[in-house]
C-alpha cells in the first residue's frame, strides 16, 4: 500500500491555481480535516503533481477515505501513502489487511452498474455498500462523475 494513481484533470478543486496546478498542502489538509474522517494525525505535503500523506489514522476505513479524500483533488495524480499508518491494527480483519480496492468512474457509469462489474452480475443492489464507503466524500448516490475515484469495499 504506496503509491495510488488518479486523474489528475478530474476532482474537487481547491486554492486560485490554474486548473492543472495542484493545491497547497494547507488547502488539502483543510479539505482533508472537512470530512472528519479521525485523520488528526496525518500531515500533508504537496510534491508536484503528488500528495504525500503520513502519520496515524485510527483504522483501515480511515486510511482508504484518506488516500481517495486528497486524490479526488483536480491537480493531483498521486498520493503516496506508505508512511501513514493504521493505528487499530490489532483489530484489523483478515479483509482489511488486504491491499484497498479502488475503481476509477468513467462515463456512463452508475453506482449500479459499478457494484455489478466490481461484486458480480445480479449484485448492482449492493450499490448502497459502495456509496457508504465513500461518505462523506459521496453526498448523493447520483452525484459521481468521470475521474472519480471511489473504494470498493469486501462484500461481508
Amino acid at each position: 500500500m504506496g503509491l495510488f494513481s488518479f486523474i489528475k484533470s478530474a476532482g474537487k478543486k481547491l486554492g486560485i491555481g490554474g486548473d492543472d496546478d495542484a493545491p497547497d498542502a494547507e488547502a488539502v489538509k483543510k479539505e482533508l480535516a472537512s470530512h472528519d474522517l479521525g485523520t488528526d494525525k496525518v500531515d500533508v505535503a504537496v510534491e508536484g503533481d503528488k500528495i504525500v500523506l503520513t502519520g496515524v489514522v485510527k483504522d483501515q476505513s480511515a486510511f482508504e477515505k484518506a488516500v481517495v479524500a486528497v486524490g479526488n483533488t483536480l491537480g493531483i495524480s498521486k498520493v503516496e501513502a506508505s508512511e501513514l499508518k493504521v493505528a487499530d491494527t490489532a483489530a484489523a480483519t483478515p479483509v482489511a489487511a488486504k491491499d484497498p480496492v479502488f475503481y476509477t468512474v468513467k462515463k456512463g457509469d452508475n453506482l449500479w452498474k459499478i457494484a455489478e462489474a466490481q461484486y458480480g452480475k445480479g449484485k448492482g443492489a449492493k450499490n448502497t455498500v459502495i456509496f457508504e464507503a465513500n461518505k462523506p466524500m459521496l453526498t448523493h448516490p447520483d452525484k459521481i462523475y468521470p475521474g472519480q475515484v471511489l473504494r470498493i469495499p469486501a462484500l461481508d
